[in-house]
């Protein structure tokens, strides 16, 4: 590990604590803050994310959040409906920006729930979350309201893997250990000192968000954690402990698919120019499956589409003039 990455780590890592409520409604003033839910089929936790943060964080209890907004990526459960009713702003890929045809993916629910928004500050939060606080929102907006150079805030927490018989303290972070870690610490050994790159739970500036490019899927963290260092370097980006996340947990084929949007995402940064990878428009992932008949093939679609920079459209610009 770089020493250059061993000193940010120790410069630029927090905990929630580090951060009380009243530090942070002092240095808010008049900025606004937008917290963003991008969710899809997620009716059995997304209503207790909601509530949390408009009973602790909104007014008329307290005003360090100003808008809450859910955006539905086409769940078929009640998601919408559960997020309405405890009180959030409810948004679907669809209603925004609808002359541009949605697509499919995380990072296309958080970049139309951007463009739904107008806030300085952005706290994005993963919709599926049993472990939520109103400390998470907290201690991401700490660095980003105290500390005048920094852009981007990534989450840092321990994620254990729970199933009904075994709990491993460690084992939630699959894509992150196997795939995202080692990507970085080779590709970008500056930022080895980022220990949850794949977060969902991170806070930024509007205008750092708005200017970067948003890759439609689960390559949206490494993509937005990738494009800031590029552009503020170290000193643009914290990182801030939270405890313990806990949330549900995909297959062994959704994960595949998982990482191989976290690749593409990767190399096409790394090799911007296309002389070694050329970013294809469509990419399959075949999966297998083994039963009493034998093998089985199945092939997947990969998302791996890039949204432009919001900045760059011109409704968009509209909008917010």
């Amino acid at each position: 590990m770089q020493a250059e990455a061993r000193e940010w780590f120790a410069a630029r890592t927090s905990a929630a604590a580090d951060w009380p409520l009243t530090d942070l409604l002092a240095a808010k003033g008049d900025q606004k803050v937008d917290v963003i839910l991008p969710a899809q089929d997620e009716a059995a936790t997304v209503g207790k994310i909601v509530a949390e943060v408009r009973a602790q964080l909104m007014q008329p209890t307290c005003g360090l959040v100003d808008t809450l907004v859910v955006v539905d990526s086409g769940s078929v459960d009640e998601t919408a409906e559960v997020a309405a009713a405890a009180g959030a702003r409810v948004a679907s890929i669809h209603e925004v920006l609808p002359d541009i045809p949605a697509r499919d993916g995380k990072g296309e629910a958080m970049w139309r729930g951007l463009a739904a928004t107008s806030g300085d500050l952005v706290v994005f939060v993963d919709a599926d979350l049993r472990s939520f606080t109103a400390e998470y929102v907290m201690g991401l907006l700490g660095p980003l309201l105290l500390v005048d150079d920094v852009q981007l805030v990534k989450a840092v927490y321990e994620r254990p893997l729970i199933t009904e018989q075994t709990r491993i303290a460690a084992g939630g972070g699959r894509v992150t250990e196997i795939m995202a870690r080692p990507l970085i610490n080779a590709l970008w050994p500056e930022l080895a000192g980022v220990a949850q790159p794949l977060s969902g739970e991170y806070a930024a500036r509007r205008t750092l968000l708005e200017s970067l490019t948003f890759p439609c899927g689960y390559g949206v963290e490494i993509g937005v954690l990738v494009d800031t260092y590029e552009r503020y370097g170290l000193a643009g980006i914290a990182q801030v402990d939270l405890g313990q996340r806990q949330h549900e947990h995909q297959d062994a084929s959704q994960l595949s698919r998982m990482s191989a949007q976290v690749l593409h995402a990767a190399l096409t940064r790394i090799d911007a120019a296309g002389k070694v990878y050329a970013a294809p428009e469509q990419v399959t992932l075949p999966s297998f499956s083994h039963d009493e008949a034998g093998f089985g093939l199945s092939v997947n679609n990969v998302q791996t589409s890039e949204r432009p920079p919001l900045r760059s459209l011109g409704a968009y610009r509209d909008r917010t003039r």
